[in-house]
């Protein structure tokens, strides 16, 4: 996709936010990408989704997962623009597990996707789950990078847009620093 576009697409859903965030890993940060912002607006997320699905079109992928939550609507889309079907996997007890009667068959291939990708951790874990279960993850996809290098695995990976976007350890971040109150805008902890 276009970085152009991209860009004007997530600020167009004021899905760009500026601030001083905590992030699942722990980390801060003066900006976060909300895309839960962006797929309020089906006509501009469309865009991303589309991108992704045809990248991976022709692939020979069985089936798009997602960690939920922020991942369960681009799964959905990608799913339906692939032709192929759509799940997602949920924590119980702390580990990323098949839920609600989902299910991998022995040598299923996945795509994984999710909204950004930090450092990953997410669908790493949704990738031991789908090998668990006998599955082989083909390859990640994201709508927003912003890892800086964090997140290279060894199978391919795409995102619509990587973005440079600092994090800091709450001891060497500028807004604690400044006093400013951070937030925690994320979906992990939730249950």
């Amino acid at each position: 996709m276009d970085r152009k576009r991209a860009i004007s697409l997530l600020k167009t859903s004021h899905a760009l936010l500026e601030g001083h965030f905590l992030l699942t890993s722990g980390n801060h940060s003066d900006n976060y990408v909300q895309c839960a912002l962006l797929m309020s607006h089906p006509a501009l997320a469309e865009e991303f989704m589309a991108d992704i699905a045809g990248r991976f079109k022709d692939s020979g992928v069985d089936t798009v997962a997602s960690p939920a939550i922020g991942g369960i609507i681009v799964s959905y889309e990608v799913g339906r623009l692939m032709g192929t079907r759509s799940i997602f996997l949920e924590r119980e007890k702390g580990e990323m597990t098949l839920r609600r009667g989902f299910t991998i068959g022995k040598g299923e291939r996945v795509l994984v996707v999710e909204d950004v990708i930090t450092t990953g951790g997410s669908v790493l874990e949704v990738r031991d789950a789908i090998e668990k279960s006998g599955g082989t993850v083909a390859a990640f996809a994201s709508v927003v990078n912003r890892s800086q290098g964090r997140f290279a695995p060894e199978i391919p990976y795409y995102a619509c847009i990587d973005m440079e976007i600092p994090i800091y350890p709450p001891g060497d971040c500028p807004k604690c620093k400044a006093g400013v109150p951070v937030v925690k805008p994320g979906s992990r902890g939730l249950q």
